[in-house]
């Protein structure tokens, strides 16, 4: 079986895989770890869903928090007397990047894109990844990673608006039906909501034309809160999970 591991800014998203399948998910909070905390927690997750710790025999992982990185190596060393395989510049991808510097490249976008060109092979690609930030990736039917846009996820705007303003509350982030709030919170609910979706439209509109030339574009979706803008017109499909699909099929090509 294979452990897969995605450090995110605000989280730790993991799965376990027997073989191409899938068989647990789960989350932890991305706070600065020891490896014996990290340690226990990965082995205690696994008990408390009926997978055997011992069982692992490979992890890989991607981390864009590299105050972690050190941690969880050693943790997956001391605890599943395993070498993780960390996914990052030099390894084998099969993806031609086009950034002027592909080291800058989030190993989570990397991911995203392997396990989307794998899945959607000669299509051309929008890869959405709704985490702390909001992430596009354009992929081209040739597998070239052309490049892609950032900006603060939903979470991040909610909390600028309540970390740098004297009066506007923190608020809880949900899918609203109407655009015109009548109280503060719900003004606050909206303009997240229905500003996400603008935002989104507005980029992939633009990435279409710009990358892709007006050719046909399969728009993908992920991350923690993809599920927030089902049934938007946003995106074509959702996939939860295809960062740690990505991390095993790194893992795979670089082993």
């Amino acid at each position: 079986m294979m452990l897969c591991i995605d450090v995110g800014n605000s989280h730790i998203y993991g799965g376990v895989f027997s073989k191409d399948e899938i068989c647990l998910r789960f989350r932890h909070t991305s706070k600065v770890s020891t490896s014996d905390e990290l340690g226990i927690f990965l082995k205690s997750v696994l008990r408390e869903n009926n997978c055997v710790p011992n069982a692992i025999r490979s992890i890989a992982i991607c981390s864009v928090v590299p105050q972690l990185d050190y941690s969880l190596r050693a943790a997956c060393v001391k605890y599943f007397s395993v070498e993780p395989f960390f996914l990052q510049a030099g390894a084998k991808t099969g993806l031609n990047i086009k950034y002027r510097n592909p080291v800058d490249v989030g190993a989570d976008r990397i991911a995203n894109a392997i396990a989307a060109t794998q899945s959607f092979s000669g299509k051309n690609l929008i890869i959405i990844d709704f985490g702390t930030a909001t992430t596009f990736c354009a992929v081209n039917a040739q597998k070239a990673y052309l490049g892609g846009v950032i900006l603060p996820g939903v979470r991040l705007a909610v909390d600028a608006l309540s970390n740098k303003t004297a009066k506007l509350p923190s608020v809880e982030i949900i899918k609203i039906e109407q655009v015109v709030g009548r109280s503060t919170i719900e003004s606050i609910q909206s303009g997240v909501f229905f500003g996400a979706i603008g935002a989104c439209r507005e980029l992939i509109h633009r990435i279409k034309q710009e990358a892709f030339h007006g050719q046909d574009v399969l728009v993908l979706a992920t991350g923690g809160f993809a599920s927030l803008f089902d049934k938007q017109g946003i995106y074509d499909q959702h996939l939860p999970d295809l960062v740690l699909q990505g991390l095993r099929l790194a893992a795979e090509m670089n082993t």
